[in-house]
């Protein structure tokens, strides 16, 4: 078992190695059902996205909130190849040693894939399941031949990590591309990824994942095809104005998912826990405590 260590507050970090990685692990609550939450990429972790929410959660329920394999405080895998199989293999192998034979799953972006993954492969592991603006629900990325392009030149790639650490301007209009409303991107959060930014390894998960995905023809993990097989009770929450995954894919997704629900959040873009989080701590706990 880990070892843990309060941080403040209801939050406990603790390190657990699962096959030969060490991951950092965020938990907090010890009563309910457990709700394992899935942060997106880029740079993101556990503590960024879902630092708000953990603890409205925790008063009901058990949550578990790792740092992928290659984000935040945990290892990258030594092979390097971060794909969407490679984190569901986890997730299934962290779930195993956690003793955690059910769970809520709650994935933004990347994680939202993740979760839609395990959710098709292991329904009976699955109590229900939030799709935070998703990906996995869209055949091509936003100016898809560009995107292609980009993320197939390492050398230009580099050097936009590069620039990205070495300035703060250019964090806060990453994070303007993320949110809708600018007045939203506070001092703090500038602070908060630049800071995320300076670890060791930095961006070198999302690189291998985002190689992995974009194919010149499209997207290579889809899971349109597959949304009428899933059964445990989804939510769907999105950002109105969402610039990566648009709307109109969780509309097609709540459609095609059965018996699911749709949250849309107005004036919000990619990240609805830290540009809007009122609303979306509200709609994750209305979903959870529904019998």
């Amino acid at each position: 078992m880990p070892e843990e260590a309060a941080t403040g507050g209801v939050m406990l970090a603790s390190s657990v190695v699962i096959g030969s990685l060490r991951v950092r692990l965020w938990s907090a609550g010890s009563t309910g059902d457990c709700v394992v939450l899935l942060h997106g990429g880029g740079v993101d972790s556990a503590s960024l996205s879902w630092r708000l929410a953990i603890a409205s959660l925790a008063d009901n329920h058990r949550v578990i909130a790792p740092d992928l394999p290659g984000y935040g405080e945990s290892e990258l895998p030594s092979h390097g190849r971060c794909t969407v199989e490679y984190y569901i293999a986890f997730l299934t192998a962290l779930m195993d040693a956690l003793r955690i034979e059910r769970a809520s799953l709650v994935g933004i972006s990347m994680g939202g894939a993740i979760a839609l993954g395990f959710a098709l492969q292991s329904p009976q592991r699955v109590e229900r399941l939030v799709l935070v603006d998703s990906y996995g629900l869209q055949r091509r990325a936003p100016a898809h031949v560009a995107s292609f392009v980009f993320v197939h030149a390492p050398l230009l790639q580099s050097l936009v990590w590069r620039l990205m650490r070495a300035s703060r301007a250019a964090v806060q209009a990453s994070l303007r591309n993320l949110f809708y409303d600018p007045t939203a991107v506070s001092p703090q959060l500038v602070d908060e990824l630049w800071r995320a930014l300076q670890r060791p390894d930095v961006g070198r998960a999302f690189s291998s994942f985002q190689r992995s995905e974009l194919l010149w023809a499209g997207l290579r993990t889809v899971y349109i095809p597959r949304l009428r097989e899933i059964t445990p009770p989804t939510l769907i929450v999105h950002g109105e104005h969402d610039s990566l995954v648009p709307l109109e894919c969780a509309r097609l997704a709540h459609q095609l998912i059965p018996g699911s629900t749709l949250c849309v959040i107005p004036r919000c873009g990619h990240w609805p826990p830290r540009e809007r989080p009122d609303e979306f701590n509200r709609a994750l706990l209305n979903f959870l405590a529904l019998a």
